[in-house]
């Protein structure tokens, strides 16, 4: 997807100043450190839908935080999403709502099933399945579409762990590239 528009920034938010990981997760008690501690780079964050095409990447330098996916939606997408599914949706609501309400404002964030239970502290309002009762289009949503295509790009990640950046951006581009072809070609049968 082409870039519309840059992230702006917001010298009246004290927290836009922090860079780490750590200080972006905001509320939530839930740490990135659980799933990959050993991790050479902050990893790769792809936006998928809920066919599990991949719609982009980018690598994370650090650790994946709100603004990386705040990032990309406001800065690639011309018109927020109706639904974001997210691991993180209890913090990264608020982070995008406070710094663009207007484009987020029909925009709903909840934590997919799967990662519903780790987070004991958060308010039922951040669970997709608090609204799937609500709202029949929520039924048929697979919340587990990006751990679906997660789960696909650990195929590469022992290769990339060795390669350069330029190589392993080529090399991840030309993956997801098949990938979408093979899941596209799939629901068209």
């Amino acid at each position: 997807m082409p870039q519309l528009r840059d992230r702006p920034t917001y010298p009246s938010l004290k927290e836009d100043a922090k860079d780490s990981a750590e200080e972006q997760k905001g509320g939530c008690r839930k740490y990135y450190s659980t799933y990959s501690p050993k991790k050479l780079t902050g990893g790769i964050m792809v936006c998928w839908c809920t066919h599990s095409v991949a719609y982009g990447f980018h690598c994370i330098p650090v650790g994946e935080g709100r603004n990386d996916v705040f990032a990309a939606m406001y800065s690639m997408w011309p018109k927020a999403p109706e639904v974001v599914v997210y691991d993180f949706a209890c913090a990264l609501q608020p982070y995008c709502v406070l710094r663009e309400p207007e484009f987020f404002q029909n925009t709903l964030f909840t934590i997919d099933d799967f990662h519903a239970s780790d987070h004991t502290k958060c308010a039922s309002a951040c669970f997709l399945k608090s609204y799937k009762n609500s709202d029949p289009r929520l039924l048929r949503l697979n919340s587990s579409a990006a751990e679906c295509g997660n789960q696909g790009l650990s195929r590469i990640r022992k290769a990339i762990s060795y390669m350069g950046q330029e190589r392993a951006m080529m090399l991840i581009k030309v993956f997801l590239s098949i990938w979408n072809r093979l899941r596209i070609i799939n629901m068209l049968k």
